[in-house]
């Protein structure tokens, strides 16, 4: 059994790292937890973020020597459960960060929170609910 203490990383390729740090420190609010500081030949240039003392973060990456093209799909999604709707200032600092409000593939999103793309297209539900 897993134990729910366990570090949850998420990695997802993206086209261009400062726009998705912008997308997710500037308009959603997380930290910057740690980020490659140089390019390494060989090497994928990255940038890890989340909240600092959560148990979990996105680890976004770049490999400019081979480079990925994000390829999300409509139910490729991150949910926050807020528990209260979306503020509607968030919203707006994560489109002024680079995300593209969306209508949800699932109407449910849409009944119960916002759905906002991140610039490499992966969708972000800021859902009105609480998981339990």
């Amino acid at each position: 059994m897993i134990a729910s203490t366990v570090h949850v990383r998420v990695a997802r390729p993206s086209r261009d790292l400062a726009a998705a740090e912008r997308f997710y420190v500037d308009g959603l609010g997380l930290n910057v937890l740690w980020r490659t500081t140089e390019r390494v030949p060989g090497k994928h240039d990255l940038v890890m973020v989340g909240p600092s003392d959560a148990g979990w973060h996105f680890e976004l990456t770049h490999d400019p020597e081979h480079p990925l093209e994000p390829t999300p799909t409509v139910d490729d999604l991150f949910v926050l459960y807020l528990g209260k709707p979306a503020d509607e200032e968030v919203v707006d600092r994560l489109v002024e960060a680079g995300g593209t409000r969306v209508p949800a593939h699932n109407p449910y999103w849409d009944e119960h929170g916002v759905t906002i793309a991140d610039p490499d297209g992966y969708r972000l539900v800021l859902c009105s609910r609480t998981w339990t």
